[in-house]
């Protein structure tokens, strides 16, 4: 029991230092073009989901600036039609704000910007 443990544990560090790793080869969003805002609030425990617009081929949305994970966690994301919706949990009362960039591919230059300013009460 105590094998399985330790190779339980080694694995799930091994997944978290992978994915910092493959999350950090992205350059960072650049200079956003004025973002359209929207104001989302939500109660302490619900969850808020960011509808993301259909984008044009070679295009794709990406989080463009940090936002305070304490507030809120994503927790899901999936096609909708032509949408992306993600999926957050309200973790404790604050305010945050989702920046969300339309990029081509993991380049530096947004296209268009969403700025969810989520309320967690």
């Amino acid at each position: 029991m105590i094998a399985f443990r330790k190779i339980s544990v080694l694995a799930a560090v091994a997944a978290c230092l992978s994915t910092a790793v493959a999350s950090a080869t992205a350059p960072p969003v650049g200079k956003l073009p004025k973002a359209q805002l929207v104001t989302v609030s939500v109660a302490h425990g619900g969850l808020v989901s960011v509808a993301l617009p259909a984008r044009a081929a070679g295009l794709e949305w990406r989080l463009a600036r940090p936002f305070d994970g304490k507030i809120v966690r994503e927790v899901g994301e999936a096609d909708v039609g032509a949408n992306v919706v993600v999926v957050f949990a309200a973790m404790q009362p604050g305010n945050t704000t989702l920046v969300y960039a339309l990029t081509k591919g993991e380049t530096p230059k947004a296209y268009k910007a969403i700025e969810y300013k989520v309320v967690v009460r």
